[in-house]
């Protein structure tokens, strides 16, 4: 019994999330609509005890099922950041949830299962249980991308998302089956002393399973999904989008290119480079022409995986630690991002083209001045938290002497400061309009911690630098 306990130990937080899950599925079954607030108050208590239990675990490395799911530094850390992205995403959704027309109780339970996924992707060992944990946290997001029914925008969306989820999971299961099929194993540490050469099928699986990843990232070409998917989704599901699911795609892309492919580093990392390099320049070029805020967002997120991806391609620890770091300030940036763009509202009516924020400065001054904080960061100005983000990955790419790279990404990041600058231009220089709805209080406490942690970010960056180092060094 204590040896069947000591396995299940590594899993006990995601098995308290599919319990938890479970129970509220059934409280919602039971009681119908009404108790749509109750389930969706609930599933964030539920991420709480959650984070608390993954902390709680003993330290170092534990593994179960045969090495096949792994619990170490790496998998804590971006645990936590997506489970603190999925609880935030419920608290700016109450408002959505909030209609009679939306009062959908199973869009926490989504939230909820999508995140167990996400959990599970994150701890992966070997390439079956990173198909589980990716599949899961995928159809739930396909469901979830649909929810708004009465709105066909959004119906679109969720099927656009579908068709090509299932095509790039296809493309991942058949570069799979090719590096199993060339080294005979699934574990990761198994493919690593297999793959020690690079032989053209390990490449060429290889080169199938990074295309799979590069779709859950959104990054470029297999980005075609996040514009149109952003658009038409709702807005908190947009945020959640942007946000928890990026975290653990983002982290399986690091784990199997450091932990699987180790000894062919320069096979993957000219296919990272090319994919950085194109999703840096797409982010950068295409947000330039949009007029609705939610698709100039999919452009920017596109554009932040392009930095992140700067950092794996240097292929060290300390590239790790910047893909660490950037993840976590994308996260706070976009989260406050998506807080403001949930606040304005006019008569009742969200708005989301960019003209809308006209004159907002001097409508509502201080919504402004945090709405351009966040903006500036995004474009990587110091001394907010979206610098130092861009700095770290840059500063591992030149030590990795990848200085082509690094270059671009600068280049990269002064184009795209045009499209950041345009927003505060509109919010400070043109005619204010017709004057904003009140801010909910949730949204107010979002906006409240992200914004402060962005700006005062460079005042103390030691602790989230430290816990960075040393979950990217337990990768190696």
């Amino acid at each position: 019994m204590n040896f069947a306990g000591y396995q299940l130990l590594p899993v006990l937080p995601e098995l308290v999330l599919a319990l938890g899950a479970m129970t509220l599925l059934m409280i919602g079954a039971y009681r119908g609509p009404q108790t749509t607030g109750l389930v969706t108050g609930l599933a964030v208590c539920l991420l709480v005890v959650v984070g608390a239990l993954e902390l709680l675990l003993p330290a170092g490395k534990l593994t179960t099922f045969n090495g096949s799911f792994i619990v170490d530094d790496f998998a804590r850390f971006l645990k936590i950041l997506a489970l603190i992205g999925s609880a935030v995403t419920l608290i700016l959704s109450t408002e959505f949830l909030a209609d009679p027309s939306r009062r959908i109780f199973e869009y926490a339970i989504l939230v909820l299962l999508s995140t167990l996924g996400m959990m599970v992707l994150i701890s992966a060992g070997d390439l079956i249980m990173l198909y589980l944990g990716l599949e899961l946290m995928s159809l739930a997001l396909y469901v979830v991308a649909a929810s708004n029914r009465d709105n066909a925008k959004s119906t679109e969306a969720g099927l656009k998302y579908f068709v090509l989820g299932a095509l790039s999971s296809g493309m991942l299961l058949y570069g799979a089956s090719l590096v199993y099929g060339f080294t005979g194993t699934v574990s990761f540490a198994g493919i690593a002393a297999s793959a020690k050469t690079g032989s053209i099928g390990i490449v060429f699986g290889l080169v199938f399973l990074l295309a799979g990843l590069c779709f859950k990232v959104s990054a470029v070409p297999f980005h075609m999904w996040t514009p149109d998917v952003y658009e038409g989704a709702p807005t908190p599901v947009t945020a959640f989008f942007a946000s928890a699911p990026k975290v653990a795609a983002m982290a399986v892309f690091t784990r199997v290119a450091l932990t699987a492919f180790p000894g062919i580093v320069p096979e993957w990392q000219q296919i990272v480079v090319f994919v950085s390099i194109a999703s840096m320049a797409l982010g950068s070029f295409a947000a330039i022409g949009q007029k609705n805020i939610k698709r100039l967002m999919a452009y920017s997120s596109i554009g932040h995986m392009g930095f992140a991806l700067v950092g794996l391609a240097a292929g060290t620890a300390e590239g790790a630690q910047g893909v660490l770091v950037y993840i976590a300030i994308y996260v706070a940036m976009t989260l406050g991002t998506f807080s403001i763009i949930l606040a304005i509202k006019r008569n009742g009516q969200p708005i989301e083209n960019i003209s809308d924020f006209a004159g907002l400065s001097r409508t509502n001054p201080l919504l402004a001045f945090f709405f351009a904080m966040f903006l500036f960061s995004l474009a990587g100005i110091p001394p907010l938290a979206g610098f130092f983000a861009k700095f770290y990955v840059f500063i591992a790419a030149i030590k990795a002497g990848l200085f082509t790279l690094a270059v671009i990404g600068v280049l990269s990041s002064v184009v795209g400061a045009f499209y950041y600058l345009t927003i505060i231009k509109v919010m400070y220089f043109d005619e204010p309009l017709a004057k904003l709805d009140p801010m909910r209080v949730e949204l107010r406490t979002v906006l409240a911690v992200a914004g402060l942690f962005n700006i005062f970010f460079f005042v103390y960056p030691g602790p989230l630098v430290s816990v960075a180092t040393a979950a990217a060094k337990s990768l190696f």
